[in-house]
């Protein structure tokens, strides 16, 4: 199963100085960071924006790699003796070699993408799969050009399924890195407004997610939420095999604050219909009964697009044991502060995952606040968008709302939140901390969310002093 140097013969032709090549020598690990480097690599010198990793080759060199792949952009002097092939982008070639490693071990791989709830979708179908044997996810921002390949590199012939996250920054992304794993399963977990201001419309998004058909097994299927008209549209420019449509009673889509052209027509019909008990956190499914592990409307949809891979890949889940989720921090994660209940949210925020948290949070018992942060990435849709959030947010009946803002038209917000008992605009965690504090009492609670570049995080330390 492992990558020879014939292999690499075979995508780029014999390597300048190849003496002392074995073609039947495996390659050995593919590394990409000059940092951690070991004897016997194989060396992929990537370039960004900030760093060229050719800079590194004496270093590699002299550590003792096997070989390396050097761009035909690079004018620099190569180590003497050491084998390389010369290639016109090193990050494609990097990607050719993860390509040939799936094909290589040819387990199931499970590709997730969507506007919000990717990653926890991910976690949940890792953490079911787990008793097919050792599942081989995405793990923090490996989501991308280089973390996609960098995971399917990490694959071993002992392991039972790749599950990877595709994350998307503009047309074509998701189609690339669908060329480079070649689902078997294709997920979407919805289509929303996040990343609107790079592609100018929910029809482009829907375009966009829909890539990950680009490269889905002939013999695959794609699991999509049941409602989404746009969805269903761009699908069919895509890809002609199965979709899987699933739903849950009484869950419509409204959530993402659409309007009626987004929902699908009355003639398609979803081929998984589960019903849920928000009361209990229970989700019904296909004639058993699950404790859902993670709280929320928008998480049960998760948990029943992770229960349908497992069905698709012929998986028993009668009898379930308690999943071992790891989702990471600043998602879905409840943080006890002795005297208030905190709902962690910090690591991003789009105008539906917002939604969903808000509603999340109303579903406590006592009272209600909520940090929210800017929402960045919304293009000429930004206001009306901030808008339709805080609206529904009052609409809920929030006792308090403290606003951090990092642009300058902030009258907009102001004008929204002065409808509740407490409400403050601010510019800094610290400000945001302040004004929370000052009408918190013992049992609240409180949601935390904005975009990344906000650092929402740093309120957290004020509320568990």
């Amino acid at each position: 199963m492992e990558i020879t140097f014939k292999d690499l013969i075979k995508l780029w032709g014999k390597p300048e100085n190849q003496k002392g090549i074995d073609p039947d020598l495996p390659v050995g690990r593919i590394s990409t960071d000059s940092r951690t480097i070991e004897k016997g690599d194989f060396f992929v010198p990537l370039v960004g924006n900030r760093f060229d990793g050719h800079d590194y080759l004496d270093i590699a060199f002299d550590i003792g790699i096997q070989a390396a792949i050097v761009s035909e952009q690079f004018n620099g002097l190569i180590p003497t003796d050491m084998p390389y092939w010369v290639v016109p982008d090193t990050l494609y070639a990097y990607q050719q070699i993860a390509l040939l490693h799936r094909r290589n071990l040819n387990l199931p791989v499970v590709a997730v993408t969507g506007s919000v709830g990717k990653t926890t979708t991910r976690e949940l179908i890792r953490a079911i799969l787990y008793p097919l044997g050792e599942i081989v996810s995405s793990s923090g921002n490996e989501n991308n050009d280089v973390g996609v390949p960098k995971t399917l590199l990490r694959g071993s012939k002992t392991d039972a399924a790749f599950v990877l996250e595709m994350g998307m920054r503009g047309s074509g992304q998701i189609e690339r890195l669908s060329r480079v794993a070649e689902p078997d399963i294709a997920v979407i977990t919805n289509v929303g407004q996040a990343h609107i201001g790079l592609l100018g419309s929910r029809e482009n998004i829907a375009k966009a997610k829909s890539e990950i058909t680009s490269n889905l097994k002939s013999d695959g299927v794609v699991i999509i939420p049941f409602g989404d008209n746009l969805l269903e549209k761009a699908l069919l420019e895509k890809w002609s095999g199965r979709i899987v449509r699933v739903a849950i009673e009484g869950f419509s889509l409204d959530w993402l604050g659409c309007n009626d052209e987004y929902f699908a027509s009355q003639d398609i019909e979803p081929d998984y219909v589960s019903q849920i008990d928000m009361q209990n956190n229970f989700i019904f499914y296909e004639g058993s009964k699950f404790k859902l592990p993670l709280e929320g409307r928008h998480n049960a949809m998760n948990f029943l697009m992770a229960l349908t891979v497992a069905t698709e890949l012929g998986l028993s889940i009668k009898n379930l044991d308690q999943l071992n989720i790891n989702i990471p921090t600043g998602r879905n994660r409840l943080v006890d502060c002795g005297k208030y209940l905190v709902l962690d949210e910090t690591y991003n925020a789009s105008p539906e995952s917002v939604m969903a948290s808000l509603e999340l949070l109303v579903s406590k018992p006592g009272r209600h606040f909520a940090v929210l942060g800017t929402m960045l990435e919304l293009g000429p849709e930004s206001i009306l968008l901030h808008q339709k959030v805080l609206q529904r947010a009052v609409d809920l009946g929030l006792s308090g709302i403290v606003f951090i803002y990092c642009g300058e038209e902030n009258n907009f917000i102001k004008t929204i939140i002065r409808e509740l008992p407490n409400h403050d605009v601010v510019k800094t965690p610290r400000d945001a901390a302040i004004s929370l504090l000052s009408w918190l009492s013992p049992g609240d609670n409180i949601l935390i969310k904005g975009s990344r570049k906000l650092e929402l995080e740093k309120v957290l330390p004020y509320l568990q002093q």
